[in-house]
């Protein structure tokens, strides 16, 4: 009965569907394209012509114009990496106490590893590179440096020409400045945490170009929105990290106020997205968009969804060794450990209010237990909260037995694990390197992570169908208690009182049909 009521449900919101959503409507007027006026030719202006041998004079060149903007810029997250400091003293952040559990580096800039995604001139971080964000043509800045350098000053004709094609390179670079392209964005997004998909699950290459069925937003065949159509920005401060603090504070629609930040979907959707009268209408207080319109994640990328460090170290004839799985992805590397990937995830849910509990490297621990690295916050009594899509990704990593924390090693440099294989001098370096104790004695303990999923967004045909989440097999929600979900859970009374309804009922139409069969029968009798 509750599976045909289901199904029945879902053939209505499709019917209504037909119809258009106000929601969508509304969506339209909200993010209705606007002639961009732009008032400056980079390519005209005396001060990026100039012959460049150094990041840095590009950055001076662009503050000659742009005079704030370095002032500016080095107050984000995006420079500091440094969210804020809690009343007991913990930075949050990359460049304070965070730490993570799939590269779980030392980090506060002090792995350079880390620095490839940092929007300063290579490895150096005195200087911003504005191009990061701002140039539409790619190029290896560090190594066109080098060789100007080295050719400019030959005899050889040859090595000559190939001076002035890399200074003139450098020049059609500096030039060709843009308002942030998604190539721009996705050059650290795509690909943080290692790799392309490592970190996200909905953030990955296949973002660069897709196509609508894998996000209606972003599709080159849809509305094609660049990021920061969502992701606005007020004097470099980008909107969207919803990590230590919430992303908005409110869910306001740019009806209510038209200067608000395009980051919920409520923004755009109002509260009230679907067809008047809709059920699916009176989900918005207690489920988040993206439950219901992302099924799925990673579905054209894999994403790693477990990396067990504790494996790390194994050699073969006395050398580091790596393997392949079935997506041409490393699932074994001598200086990373055991990892696995997937594709088509379905996501994991929590109640959410925008701010994640986050564990630093200062957090003492409990190793007896698996390790919240970062967990969802909200429940169902915090009227912010909503039921959420989650990627989380489970690892082993190093904690301190004595001490109780858990350890960031450093990994690349000379000192780093990846050259010497040597935990124990990773993890001596590494917490030198933050000036956090470390007793010498280390294991490793099972953690997660959590990524709130919000891109990859799916057509209306493709959307979270209703028994998914209303059935007592597998249900999507399997995993949130204390509350009733029809179709998932057994209320017995209410059970009793329906069952004791369909069979009185049943019972009234066949004494209804009995005794119609009787009157009937007896009449002909009569009428004989």
């Amino acid at each position: 009965m509750l599976t045909f009521f289901f199904s029945v449900t879902a053939v209505c919101f499709a019917d209504e569907e037909e119809e258009r959503a106000p929601g969508r409507t509304m969506a339209d007027q909200a993010t209705k394209e606007k002639k961009l006026w732009i008032t400056v030719d980079h390519s005209r202006i005396e001060a990026l012509k100039k012959d460049f041998r150094s990041g840095p004079e590009v950055t001076r060149a662009c503050l000659s114009c742009h005079a704030e903007a370095a002032a500016q810029f080095h107050s984000t997250i995006h420079w500091t990496w440094k969210a804020y400091t809690d009343d007991k003293g913990h930075v949050y952040g990359k460049g304070g106490d965070s730490i993570n559990n799939f590269c779980i580096s030392t980090n506060n800039m002090q792995d350079k590893g880390c620095l490839s995604c940092h929007p300063g001139w290579g490895k150096k971080t005195e200087a911003i590179n504005c191009l990061n964000c701002h140039g539409s043509q790619s190029i290896n800045w560090e190594e066109s440096f080098e060789d100007l350098g080295a050719f400019e000053g030959s005899d050889d004709p040859e090595e000559q020409e190939i001076a002035n094609e890399i200074r003139g390179n450098i020049q059609a670079a500096v030039q060709s400045v843009v308002r942030p392209e998604r190539q721009n964005c996705g050059s650290c997004h795509f690909k943080g945490g290692g790799g392309d998909g490592v970190k996200h699950g909905d953030l990955d290459t296949s973002l660069t170009k897709p196509n609508k069925s894998l996000d209606v937003h972003m599709g080159l065949d849809g509305r094609n929105f660049k990021c920061t159509r969502c992701h606005t920005t007020t004097l470099h401060n980008i909107a969207g990290r919803v990590y230590t603090k919430p992303a908005a504070k409110d869910r306001k629609s740019l009806i209510e106020d038209d200067l608000t930040p395009k980051i919920t979907c409520e923004s755009c959707h109002s509260s009230s997205p679907h067809k008047s009268e809709s059920k699916a209408n009176d989900h918005t207080d207690k489920v988040a968009c993206q439950s219901c319109h992302i099924p799925m994640f990673a579905r054209v990328n894999p994403t790693k969804v477990s990396w067990d460090w504790s494996q790390a170290g194994k050699t073969k004839d006395g050398k580091p060794y790596t393997t392949e799985d079935e997506f041409g992805k490393h699932d074994y590397m001598s200086i990373k450990g055991q990892m696995k990937w997937a594709k088509n995830v379905k996501p994991e849910y929590f109640w959410y209010n925008g701010s994640i509990r986050s564990v630093t490297a200062r957090h003492t621990i409990d190793p007896g237990k698996v390790v919240q690295v970062s967990h969802p916050m909200g429940s169902r009594n915090d009227e912010n909260a909503r039921i959420f899509p989650f990627k989380v990704h489970r690892g082993r990593q190093p904690y301190d037995k004595v001490n109780k924390t858990l350890l960031t090693p450093m990994l690349s440099g000379p000192d780093g694990y990846w050259k010497t294989l040597d935990w124990n001098h990773a993890l001596t370096v590494g917490s030198q390197a933050l000036d956090i104790p470390f007793s010498g004695e280390f294991d490793f303990v099972d953690t997660t992570y959590v990524f709130p999923i919000t891109h990859m967004v799916a057509p209306r045909e493709n959307v979270v169908a209703c028994n998914e989440c209303h059935t007592r097999e597998q249900s999507r929600l399997a995993n949130l208690a204390g509350f009733y979900i029809p179709g998932r859970d057994n209320f017995q009374l209410l059970d009793s009182i329906g069952w004791i309804l369909v069979l009185a009922h049943l019972l009234g139409v066949v004494i209804h049909g009995l005794t119609r069969i009787f009157t009937h029968t007896n009449g002909r009798k009569e009428g004989k």
